[in-house]
């Protein structure tokens, strides 16, 4: 086994959920609190796969009095898309000289049949779209999936919302994994807690009873007040998505219901149902149906 500690380490890469576990677990081994106590030379982290917002209060803390770089690609195995090209905006440069040809696909006809793409010359700033791919390997047509929004236009800058079928739309509420990125990322900056991963589903309305959203949460470090967390979470949804608002402000829906989880669930499950999930997949942070809320909750030590 070789000692990663006592290496000379200057960049590490890979997706915040697995890299905070790693980091953590590093930290464990060499009874250390801080990286920069274990890796001195650590100045930077290129990070994917999943938005790197809820993971930033624990990457804040165990990377304290360490100045790091952040920088977010957009790649898969049907091609590199983009990258982050100015350190202090967090949206992404989309790579035009790769091989690959891009097709978007509007919110509102993701869900259509054969539903018309538009090209480069006819996006529009802060409007969400599908991507979709054709590549000079042969990839034709590919739908990735991924739900972005243009932030500049000429050059074309990217965020990414999150993936199509990852929404909650059961009464109008219209929630993406961004606006739930967002709040559970401020929850945990304001009450000095930190998660390792999250997903959300509905709770149906019942007979003199409103539906909601239910909340399964793996925390790293746990908030001091439950109730605080959760008020936090609820008003910054309230406040970044006005259909959310709406339903709350009208007693549609009730306040999140939070279900917290031992460590170690998520990556357990996954790793034990590759089947489902496949070697690279993520457990979905939000699902239209409870299918994986509750064989999440029937996996875990949850009563």
């Amino acid at each position: 086994m070789i000692d990663i500690s006592s290496k000379r380490i200057t960049s590490i890469t890979g997706s915040p959920s697995f890299v905070v576990l790693f980091l953590t677990k590093l930290l464990e081994l060499n009874k250390k609190i801080f990286i920069n106590d274990v890796w001195p030379n650590l100045e930077l982290y290129v990070h994917g796969a999943v938005a790197i917002d809820p993971y930033m209060p624990i990457l804040n803390k165990i990377l304290k009095y360490k100045s790091i770089n952040y920088i977010e690609v957009y790649n898969s195995s049907e091609g590199f898309f983009g990258i982050q090209d100015q350190k202090d905006e967090k949206d992404m440069l989309l790579l035009l000289d790769h091989g690959i040809f891009y097709e978007f696909i509007p919110w509102f006809y993701i869900n259509t049949l054969n539903p018309d793409t538009i090209f480069l010359d006819s996006v529009e700033l802060n409007k969400y779209y599908e991507l979709v791919i054709s590549t000079n390997s042969g990839l034709w047509r590919y739908r990735m999936g991924d739900i972005i929004k243009f932030t500049s236009i000429y050059p074309f800058r990217i965020k990414i919302l999150g993936r199509t079928k990852n929404f909650i739309n059961i009464f109008g509420e219209e929630l993406i994994v961004n606006n739930t990125d967002i709040a559970i990322s401020k929850a945990c900056s304001l009450t000095g807690s930190s998660v390792y991963n999250y997903t959300v589903g509905p709770i149906y309305s019942e007979f003199n009873k409103n539906g909601g959203h239910e909340w399964i949460i793996e925390f790293l470090s746990f908030p001091p007040n439950l109730c605080d967390f959760i008020i936090i979470l609820d008003n910054t949804l309230r406040d970044i998505n006005s259909d959310y608002n709406f339903r709350r402000s009208n007693n549609m829906i009730s306040k999140p219901l939070i279900r917290i989880v031992p460590r170690g669930t998520f990556y357990n499950f996954i790793n034990n149902n590759l089947s489902i999930f496949g070697s690279t997949n993520k457990f979905p942070r939000l699902f239209n149906s409870r299918k994986y809320l509750d064989i999440l909750l029937s996996y875990s030590k949850y009563k």
